[in-house]
């Protein structure tokens, strides 16, 4: 090809040749991982649905019937549900094998209303993220994973991630808080202002000099601090982490924080409605693949662009070169 012709996609297949060190890349298989967890923020009514929500999707997971299953499985690609910490108790019988079910890794039933007492305790944090690193140790790298795609459920996560997002990058906390699921003009105030009152209360100082474990200790979630473990597994381990959107976004900026070179290893799917996600990307200093108006979560916009990842090592393995194809090179 001309040089450069392909773009983005020949960035992608770079990429992939750097991280797995070969010329001839493989993209299969890929995983999606959903962490799932409860947050106590979602008392104070920073979400429009309430908390039982979380486990009756994880149900939904389960089962097959949401967008995460129908999007993976265009894909060709495996889903993991992983109970990070869901109130509501998940019985093995509720499903019928459309997603894996990883149910031992959760350290507490939902974290704790932030407004009131730190999300969680510094040995929580530690153990969230080690499970996370369970995850892609025990289950993705003995099936020889070359993707892991990062996805999230959990009432009230936006919250926690908006906090999380002033606290790592400085931006004004009305700068980085959407709506979330939907909540209305009065909702969103109250999530914007129990956000500040909760920086106010744990994290005075903000940006890049704050300990990433402070403030995931401060305002995190469970899920969010077991997908930065995957991510730094995943990348220890010579995978491509495909971030999703703001959630798994955020743990990814987690995890560049705790350790820089795992940065490197990491794509951005696409650009989330949520407008805190635009300040992570910026954090990150990644270009993301997409841009469709999505804020769903469950790893659906890193299932969309599971597609480009495979075009991009399939260019890098299967396409001639100029010399292969007896093309003439270009003159000079």
């Amino acid at each position: 090809m001309p040089t450069g012709a392909l773009g983005r996609l020949l960035e992608l297949g770079r990429q992939l040749c750097a991280i797995q060190e070969t010329l001839e890349p493989r993209t299969e298989p890929a995983a999606v991982v959903v962490m799932v967890a409860d947050h106590g923020i979602a008392e104070e009514g920073v979400s429009a649905y309430p908390s039982e929500v979380t486990g009756q999707m994880v149900l939904n997971f389960l089962k097959g019937g949401a967008a995460i299953n129908v999007l993976a499985k265009r894909q060709g690609a495996r889903v993991l549900v992983v109970d990070m910490g869901v109130q509501q108790p998940i019985s093995p019988q509720a499903f019928d094998g459309q997603a894996e079910w990883v149910a031992d890794l959760a350290v507490a039933r939902g974290t704790n209303n932030f407004t009131k007492s730190p999300a969680m305790t510094m040995e929580q944090a530690e153990q969230s993220l080690a499970a996370g690193r369970r995850v892609v140790a025990e289950r993705l790298a003995p099936a020889g994973m070359r993707i892991v795609a990062l996805g999230d459920m959990g009432i009230g996560n936006t919250t926690s991630a908006s906090a999380l997002t002033t606290a790592l990058t400085g931006q004004p906390v009305i700068a980085v808080t959407g709506r979330g699921t939907g909540v209305d003009d009065a909702g969103w105030r109250r999530k914007v202002k129990v956000i500040e009152k909760a920086l106010a209360l744990h994290l005075p100082q903000r940006g890049n000099r704050l300990e990433p474990r402070d403030a995931l200790r401060a305002v995190g979630g469970f899920e969010i601090a077991g997908l930065a473990g995957a991510a730094l597994e995943a990348a220890r381990r010579r995978m491509l982490v495909l971030l999703d959107g703001f959630i798994s976004s955020v743990a990814g900026l987690l995890a560049v924080r705790l350790e820089p070179a795992a940065r490197g290893y990491m794509v951005a799917a696409h650009r989330s409605a949520e407008p805190g996600h635009r300040a992570i990307l910026e954090a990150l200093d990644l270009n993301p693949l997409l841009d469709l108006g999505l804020r769903l979560g469950e790893g659906t916009g890193a299932a969309l662009a599971l597609n480009l990842i495979h075009c991009a090592g399939d260019i890098m393995r299967d396409m001639a070169t100029f010399e292969g194809a007896g093309v003439s090179d270009r003159l000079g």
